[in-house]
Order: C-alpha cells, then sequence, then structure tokens
C-alpha cells in the first residue's frame, strides 16, 4: 500500500489557555492539535482571539489565507456577525484561518491597519493584506474576502 504524504500548511497560534505560541499544521486539524505547553486543545474551527503582540507572526507564519475580524464588544454589527464568522471558521478550518482582535483593547493594532469603522475584516495572503471588507458581511462575502469563493 502506498501512502501519499500531506502537504503541510504551518501556522503559528497562541494557546488560549497558557498564551504560549504553537506551531501548527491546518493539515492535520482533524487530529485535533493540542498546545506543547499546556497540552490543552487548540480549536482551529472557530475564530480565535488574536492581539497586538501575535497577530502580526500569525499573519506572517500561514500557510493558507487568514481572516481577521477587528470588532468590539459594544458594536451590535459585529455582534450580529460572530454567529457567521463562527460557522465559516468551522465550515473552513484547515483552509482559512479565522482571528479576531479587539480595537478597544489593542488599539494600536486598530491603527496600525487603518481600521475607521467596525466590523472590517481584512483577509491576508502570504503575511500581505489581500482584501479588505467593511460593515456586516454575508457568507458569500466571507469566502469572496478569503480567496475561496
Amino acid at each position: 500500500m502506498s501512502v501519499t504524504p500531506t502537504t503541510a500548511l504551518p501556522v503559528t497560534v497562541r494557546c488560549p489557555f497558557c498564551l504560549t505560541m504553537n506551531r501548527v499544521d491546518l493539515s492535520r486539524v482533524d487530529q485535533g492539535p493540542r498546545c506543547g505547553e499546556c497540552k490543552r486543545p487548540i480549536l482551529l474551527d472557530r475564530p480565535l482571539q488574536a492581539g497586538a503582540d501575535d497577530l502580526e507572526e500569525t499573519i506572517r507564519s500561514a500557510s493558507v489565507p487568514v481572516l481577521v475580524d477587528f470588532y468590539a464588544d459594544w458594536c451590535g454589527p459585529c455582534r450580529a456577525m460572530a454567529p457567521l464568522l463562527d460557522a465559516f471558521a468551522g465550515a473552513h478550518a484547515g483552509r482559512v484561518l479565522v482571528l479576531k482582535l479587539d480595537t478597544d483593547r489593542h488599539p494600536a493594532a486598530a491603527a496600525r491597519y487603518a481600521i475607521r469603522g467596525i466590523p472590517t475584516l481584512i483577509a491576508f495572503e502570504h503575511g500581505r493584506e489581500a482584501r479588505r471588507h467593511v460593515g456586516m458581511a454575508d457568507a458569500a462575502a466571507l469566502k469572496t474576502l478569503a480567496g475561496i469563493g
């Protein structure tokens, strides 16, 4: 029996529990990646919280498109989009990495990306901004932004 090697899809993400940066292979997301430090699961079938200190590294290290939701907790449209982003991340786990960045907690990162209104969704490919959408987006718009639609 011949075994076909799977192409690795590496990305570096922060463990939501112990905050350790971990290199994860998105081609093996179905095997349930775990943090190398605390051994807890790194769930990539939902948006991951990002901070100003790890956003750049995650974007640069990703071998798949990264869709970043710049949001704030008080924003009604941001809250309304959350279930859609959750579903999108789950449906496209391993093909697209979805991150969320709270613009109130990380104003310098919001300024660096020239966020003028929220929600703002920015898709990154190969470490660079590829597409941007300001305001509410539907499932078709998310697919287009991520470059898979």
